[in-house]
């Protein structure tokens, strides 16, 4: 198939991006439907003029719906969005992408999407419909799924949807509320995910960021050894990778603590703790939840994050080496292998 593809790059190196250009279009009304014209333009980055006619294009072929509420795929476009998929990888050129960061981080299962989640809000569906179809085949009956917050997983959450192999599964929110959406919190996408599936769910009714004497005084309460008793036997942990700085400012860190983790040089957050560009821990959080020693213990990690903007992040999380599987997208992967970094 590779060397199929490589010919027709040569030989045809317009019809490669004409196809990619419309699987994009696809893709984006997938994820965005019902969509308006110029709201779709908006995503791609594009402009309702050059959109016009490939629209005009996939509805004549019965790709697309067009109505009032705005453009869907009709069954004939899912299905050869669903066709389409396997070739995708090697059409354009995602699977080196994916292969060359396995190599670098170090990483036995590295899956690229396409597009950036910093430019293009259907991305991060995209992440999110990738890390369900992980979750699927990675999850056995009777597992304890660990979860933590954050815009990639729930995306995840969304994508997920009944199997037998989530029977007797459960999913256990990672550490305690960030003070954000609620609809972002680990404790609702741990509900939500076991919603999704027919599965079951606890709850870890704690703040996110404690003083030292409250975490010790929370720590002894039935409940929370219940739920921490369960995290640290989760065979399966899903998690998304923060800027550092970003999330201590959602945290509500103030100017000096930002300072003190520039000055330590944070790039990175995930489950509390904060690293530098080499992996090496530079803060912990005072927090009751999932600890890395028990990241580490998990059979498999499963870690989502996309964006350019999160390259240095998932560069430097990974030093970690725990991860099986790291699910990212162009932008980010780009960015990663880039001389820049």
């Amino acid at each position: 198939m590779r060397r199929f593809i490589e010919m027709q790059q040569k030989l045809l190196p317009d019809l490669i991006e004409v196809m990619r250009g419309r699987y994009m279009l696809l893709r984006s009304v997938y994820h965005l439907q019902p969509i308006g014209r110029r709201a779709l333009a908006q995503a791609m980055q594009s402009t309702e003029r050059i959109l016009r006619a490939e629209v005009e294009l996939l509805k004549e072929t019965g790709l697309l719906h067009v109505t009032a509420a705005g453009m869907s795929l009709s069954e004939e476009g899912q299905r050869i969005l669903e066709e389409m998929e396997p070739l995708m990888g090697d059409l354009f050129g995602l699977t080196e992408l994916a292969e060359r960061l396995q190599h670098l981080l170090g990483i036995p299962h590295v899956i690229v999407v396409q597009g950036n989640a910093d430019h293009s809000p259907w991305v991060k569906e995209e992440l999110g419909r990738v890390g369900a179809r992980m979750l699927k085949q990675y999850i056995r009956e009777g597992d304890i799924v660990a979860v933590t917050g954050g815009t990639s997983i729930a995306s995840v959450a969304h994508h997920l949807s009944p199997a037998p192999s989530f029977r007797g599964v459960q999913f256990v929110p990672a550490r305690g509320g960030l003070g954000e959406r609620v609809e972002l919190q680990a404790n609702t996408l741990a509900s939500a995910m076991a919603a999704k599936t027919g599965s079951s769910y606890r709850l870890l009714h704690v703040p996110d960021r404690l003083h030292p004497e409250a975490l010790q005084t929370l720590m002894k309460e039935p409940q929370v050894q219940d739920v921490l008793s369960l995290l640290q036997h989760s065979r399966i942990v899903i998690h998304g990778i923060g800027d550092a700085l970003a999330m201590a400012k959602r945290r509500n860190y103030s100017e000096a603590e930002l300072a003190e983790l520039q000055e330590a040089g944070a790039v990175s957050e995930a489950f509390g703790y904060y690293f530098n560009a080499a992996g090496e821990t530079v803060h912990r959080m005072p927090t009751i939840g999932l600890q890395l020693e028990d990241v580490q213990r998990a059979e498999t990690v499963l870690s989502i994050a996309g964006g350019e903007s999160k390259a240095k992040a998932i560069l430097s999380f990974a030093r970690q080496s725990c991860q099986n599987v790291l699910i990212t997208d162009e932008g980010a992967a780009l960015a990663i292998l880039s001389e820049r970094l």
